[in-house]
């Protein structure tokens, strides 16, 4: 199966559609004087590196060392990146697709298997980031390379500017392997 459109619509100051076929992708805007969507933003790229990163930082007591290791960089480098976390998986992501950073929902101690619904959470997302030149991992490999075995699949999902999820990526991956679940906290 190969994933052929992905959107959403982001309800706010204005309403926004965005949307691909496979061929980049666009915004379309609410004008509510005339009543239709009007083209705002076309063909939207996501910077490579962005400065912004969201988690659900009250999560960290269950995160594998790779993801800790990973917040930790951020908030210390030489120009820490800005923590934004909005609780909303689309406002989170188009933040992020437009200004570029990197959005993480790993899986963790509580949720091994991550949190997000693979086929209509982290795939369509994911296609649409990497149309616009970002990335999507389940932190051990791509997202869209995942074959689904079930309706409400769940996966992991770091997604956003390409060079920021890498990064991440290479924190995931070198951790040995992953903890054994503390199935006694």
């Amino acid at each position: 199966m190969e994933q052929a459109a992905a959107g959403y619509i982001l309800y706010g100051s204005s309403t926004m559609f965005v949307y691909t076929t496979g061929h980049g992708v666009h915004g379309f805007t609410l004008d509510p004087g005339v009543g239709e969507f009007i083209l705002s933003h076309e063909d939207i790229t996501v910077p490579e590196r962005g400065g912004i990163y969201s988690i659900n930082e009250a999560n960290n007591k269950h995160w594998y060392p790779g993801t800790s290791l990973y917040i930790e960089k951020l908030k210390s480098a030489d120009k820490p990146c800005t923590a934004r976390y909005i609780g909303s998986l689309v406002a989170d992501f188009h933040r992020n697709l437009l200004k570029g950073g990197v959005f993480l929902y790993p899986s963790d101690r509580k949720s091994k298997n991550g949190k997000l619904r693979l086929l209509y959470e982290a795939n369509p997302l994911s296609f649409i980031a990497e149309q616009a030149g970002g990335r999507a991992s389940t932190g051990d490999g791509r997202v869209l390379d995942v074959v689904p075995t079930e309706l409400h699949q769940r996966t992991p999902l770091i997604i956003g500017s390409r060079l920021d999820v890498e990064e991440a990526e290479g924190f995931w991956k070198r951790q040995e392997a992953k903890p054994p679940l503390d199935l006694h906290p």
